[in-house]
């Protein structure tokens, strides 16, 4: 007998914002600042930046060079009505480690229980071991659903739409606003995108901006997941933004 479709109403979508650990190379630890020279010096760098440049730049795609800055989550509900409703917000927090912790008592406490099942863009290579290092840096014990370390393949509840769209073809990355455009979902791109992010919050130091465009990559996110089952969009009177 085929598997039951899985239940909109057990998934987490969420996605991640991460800068680099220090606005600045040199305040890094000596020790960190030349494990970052080791790595600067095999990544390609066509615009022949120096290892502090290069450090602003890309350390925060790093989970042992960054930090997570702020954490997009979604889910659907049925409202009393029977309409379908998407919630959606960023948690913050005044440090990693707190917002760290905040994002596990979501996790641990959401009416899913057991059958918790997370969506990302790319979370496969990117949020779900990126959440999974910090929170170990930072000496939180991982949640159920992200400790994948002693499960079998179908024990692990994670859905990447990256993943669903390669079907199989390995060769390309597809971004979420590509997918978002070919499929007429409207974009979170309005203010900036993931390579400013780490600019706009050290030197323009406009951490709700990110909060928003985290947020928002969140509804993109589940809407094109919709649309990847065929199913219709969420309308937008429908989405519930905190």
């Amino acid at each position: 007998m085929a598997e039951p479709k899985l239940l909109l109403k057990n998934i987490l979508f969420i996605d991640i914002e991460t800068v680099s650990l220090e606005a600045e190379f040199s305040l890094l630890p000596e020790r960190l600042q030349a494990l970052w020279e080791k790595k600067a010096a095999k990544l390609k760098n066509e615009d022949e930046l120096s290892p502090a440049e290069m450090f602003f730049a890309r350390a925060a795609i790093y989970a042992e060079f960054g930090k997570v800055l702020c954490i997009g989550v979604g889910g659907f509900f049925d409202n009393q009505k029977g309409e379908q409703i998407f919630k959606v917000k960023t948690l913050r927090a005044d440090s990693e480690k707190e917002l760290l912790l905040m994002f596990k008592n979501t996790l641990e406490n959401h009416t899913a229980k057991q059958k918790l099942t997370l969506c990302a863009h790319n979370g496969k290579e990117f949020d779900y071991p990126y959440l999974c290092r910090r929170m170990l840096i930072n000496g939180i014990k991982l949640p159920e659903v992200l400790d994948i370390s002693s499960k079998k393949p179908w024990e692990v509840f994670h859905l990447d739409t990256l993943e669903f769209w390669k079907f199989g073809d390995y060769k390309n990355f597809t971004s979420l606003d590509l997918l978002a455009a070919i499929f007429d979902i409207p974009s979170s791109k309005n203010n900036i995108d993931g390579s400013e992010v780490n600019k706009t919050y050290y030197l323009e130091k406009d951490e709700d901006k990110i909060a928003e465009y985290c947020r928002e990559d969140v509804v993109v996110l589940a809407q094109l997941y919709l649309k990847l089952n065929g199913l219709e969009i969420i309308k937008s009177e429908n989405i519930r933004r905190a």
